[in-house]
Parts: structure tokens; sequence; C-alpha cells
């Protein structure tokens, strides 16, 4: 399948690993001119050199959780470069804990670095697209927005108004040919994973791998998503291919969710 992405200009958040990474390496695989955005220059230059063709690959460097200076750098870099069809919001989810005992900062700064965040690239970058007649904004969320987390209490509830803002956005961003899409990662091999799985084994009190392999039970696949995984889904949402998919949640969670 031709996913029509060449000559396409994509910017991609929290690409110096995991998802993101493994996003920014699918869709310039495609053709797609990629942007990676996080706040470490030296990982940004690093995942730079794994890109294909790296020399029409760009980054800039900035920190989410200063919504202000991330809008001014990416205004920066249209006005003196070009701007965007594809916008992926992805950013590590906050830390995990109950959400009785969750201090009033966790949650303000998780719907900074997420909700506020998306919302001001979002607003940055449409003009672009609506001028275009193609825009896609891929949302990585969480399944937590169709059946929320236990032990994740701050995520559940961030996740969720992003996923309503999302659907919101979808629907009146339609008709310029923009579509706004979630996809909603199960557990997945990331820095993020290993986190939950050491925060659970202390909880519980079992091995890392007793925990590792109790949540592999609860997934009808009985093992972990792959990075590279849920990338395809974001550059098969991102691509032409997609034009009629929008406002929808994707979970690529191979099946755990019990929802439909």
């Amino acid at each position: 399948m031709n996913l029509n992405l060449n000559n396409k200009y994509a910017l991609v958040c929290g690409s110096t690993a995991g998802i993101g990474k493994a996003t920014a390496i699918a869709l310039a695989s495609e053709g797609t001119n990629v942007t990676l955005i996080a706040r470490n220059e030296d990982k940004l230059k690093a995942v730079l050199t794994e890109l294909p063709h790296p020399e029409n690959h760009s980054y800039i460097v900035a920190d989410f959780s200063n919504p202000e200076d991330l809008q001014q750098k990416v205004a920066d870099f249209i006005a003196n470069n070009h701007g965007f069809h594809i916008l992926v919001n992805n950013t590590g989810g906050p830390a995990g804990g109950p959400i009785f005992n969750a201090k009033l900062e966790e949650f303000q700064n998780a719907f900074t670095q997420h909700l506020k965040c998306n919302h001001v690239l979002a607003q940055t970058l449409v003009p672009f697209m609506k001028d275009e007649g193609y825009g896609r904004i891929v949302n990585v969320i969480s399944t937590s927005v169709k059946q929320p987390l236990d032990g994740l209490g701050v995520s559940n509830t961030i996740r969720g108004a992003v996923a309503n803002w999302s659907k919101t956005l979808a629907n009146e961003l339609g008709q310029f040919g923009i579509t706004v899409n979630n996809v909603l990662p199960g557990a997945t091999g990331t820095e993020r994973l290993t986190e939950i799985i050491k925060n659970k084994s202390a909880k519980t009190g079992k091995t890392k791998d007793e925990a590792a392999n109790a949540m592999k039970q609860a997934v009808p696949a009985k093992r972990f998503a792959k990075p590279e995984e849920l990338a395809d889904a974001i550059t098969f949402l991102a691509s032409e291919r997609a034009s009629y998919i929008n406002g929808i949640n994707l979970p690529v969670d191979g099946g755990r969710t019990k929802s439909l």
C-alpha cells in the first residue's frame, strides 16, 4: 500500500526514545521529512543519524514543561523553514500512584505537559495544514481513556482530558481536510513500561520478571507490544490512506482492553 507520504513534513514529539523514536523512523522510511522535538539535544542528534537520509530531517530542542517557550520555538522554526502536514503529540506519562494520594501539582504538571502543549502545537501548525488542505494530528495517549488503569490515577485523569480535547478538535477541523485521532498504546516495551513493572514489583513483592509475566497474561497476545507496532499504526493514520478516519481512539494493545 502506497501511503503517499513523500514530501510531507512531520513534527514528532518525544522522539528520542520509545514510541516517538520508532514513529520518526517509520515516517522517514515512508519518505516524510521529519523534525524531531525533545529537550535533550545530544539525544536528538543521535536519533537524527538513525533516520533514513538524515540530511532531509531536522530537530528542535524544547521543554514541554513550558508551553509558551515550546510554541515560540516551533513558530520560529516554521517562519525560517516550513510548516508541517503531520503532528504527532507524544509525551512521557506522569508518575504512577493512587489518585487519592496525588498532589495538586502532579495534575497541574501533567495537564501542562500533555493537554496544554498539544493545544499550542495544534494552534501553531493548523494554519499551514489548512493552506495545504491536508493535516494529520495523532495523539499518543493510553488505553486508560477506555478503561482506567489501576495505580495510574493522574495519568488516567489527564489522558481522558486529552481524548475529549482531541474529539472536539476533530469535529472542528474535519472540514479542512485535517484529521485528529488518538492511538492508545497497551503495555509497550519502553522505559515507561520498565518503570511500571518496577513499581508493580515493589508493591506486590514479586520479582520484576514475575510482575512482567503477570502483565503479559492479561493480554490475549501474551506479550508486550514493540514500539514499532505503535509506530506503524501512527504512520497509517498520518497518511492519505486514512483520509476518512477522524476523531477515533485506536487501541494498539494486543486485545487487552476489555471494552469495545
